[in-house]
């Protein structure tokens, strides 16, 4: 953490320099408290906007939603130094960003043939995949929908840019699934704009909504944007160490659904021989079963945990420094320990 981490917004007693990073984690969301519940009350207001037909469908997306980390960056990027206050404004843009993040979870967990997400049946298993399909495009729908009543066309612009290119990375990794030819760079690209495009719109939209300089919303973009490649290169890795219990959603599914992700490239790169090379090829072609038991084992004996790691924290160094010279502005510090609890994330996943 950079200096500015150890400031006080919340005015407490304990300097956070004192703090664990899981105490800055509930100090950082016991903050927005306020700001999420007035964010819950919205999307449910929304309901009405649904066919009557699928409210319960849409309604059961929303409940199945975790811990909203896109729309706390949309506040965290807005962030004016007050808790509990937030313009109507940022209101809206959190619900924007997480009806669109919504909508690519239903696709995902279709894709991935996943049976649980945050402890419940998926949309996909409680609806039927056809159903799902048209209910992820009817939150996207709506999505773009919210984002059209802005007083200006800027926000309406950036989120459709955003949603196109998060279908566009969603696409290409749709396209590669069941091939061995997936190399770093086309993993890369996948992860920008499939995860790491939301990530950034929403510190971006934060940040522009508050009326922050434009030097910082494009810092607290390039911030958001470093974050959400660690946070996806994170959940990569949690698919084979993670505990399903603990993450909430169906594991393993990589491997088992032909998806390449860098634990996998790094693993390839590690194999001692042509023919170890080969039988793992086969797996993510479907040409034999999966032997995740066999990949973890060997991912653990060959390094790749600790080089998937190293992926992670250099991301998150990347992010920090993006945000360094703006230390002195009120969303900096919060942004920061989101940052840090990332980094405790990883940590936790060998533990």
């Amino acid at each position: 953490m950079t200096a500015a981490s150890n400031n006080n917004p919340d005015n407490t007693a304990t300097p956070f320099a004192t703090r664990t990073v899981a105490e800055d984690f509930a100090t950082v969301f016991a903050l927005l408290k306020p700001q999420m519940a007035r964010l819950d009350t919205f999307l449910h207001g929304q309901m009405s906007g649904f066919e009557p037909e699928i409210r319960p469908m849409a309604e059961y997306c929303i409940d199945t939603s975790g811990k909203r980390i896109r729309p706390a960056l949309v506040f965290l990027g807005g962030w004016t130094g007050s808790a509990g206050t937030a313009p109507q404004e940022l209101i809206r843009a959190a619900a924007v960003v997480e009806l669109v993040h919504l909508a690519t979870l239903v696709h995902d967990d279709i894709m991935d043939g996943a049976e649980l997400r945050r402890n419940r049946r998926t949309a996909a298993r409680q609806y039927g995949s056809e159903a799902a399909v048209l209910l992820g495009d009817a939150l996207l729908a709506h999505a773009v929908h919210l984002a059209s009543q802005f007083p200006t066309t800027e926000v309406c612009a950036e989120v459709s840019a955003s949603t196109r290119k998060v279908c566009a990375g969603e696409i290409m990794q749709t396209m590669r699934r069941g091939t061995a030819n997936i190399t770093l760079a086309d993993y890369q690209r996948i992860i920008d704009l499939k995860t790491a495009e939301l990530f950034r719109l929403s510190c971006f939209l934060g940040g522009r909504l508050a009326g922050h300089p434009p030097p910082f919303c494009n810092a607290a973009a390039e911030f958001g944007r470093r974050l959400g490649v660690a946070y996806q290169i994170y959940d990569d890795l949690a698919d084979f160490f993670g505990d399903e219990k603990r993450i909430g959603k169906t594991l393993g599914t990589d491997l088992a659904s032909g998806k390449i992700t860098l634990p996998l490239i790094e693993l390839s790169k590690r194999l001692p021989s042509d023919a170890d090379r080969a039988a793992l090829a086969d797996e993510i072609l479907k040409h034999r079963p999966p032997q995740p038991a066999l990949r973890i084992q060997q991912m653990d004996t060959l390094g790749v945990f600790e080089a998937v790691s190293e992926a992670i924290h250099a991301e998150l160094r990347a992010a920090e420094t993006a945000l360094a010279p703006h230390a002195a502005l009120p969303p900096v510090p919060l942004l920061l320990r989101l940052r840090g609890v990332l980094h405790d994330q990883v940590v936790a996943l060998k533990k």
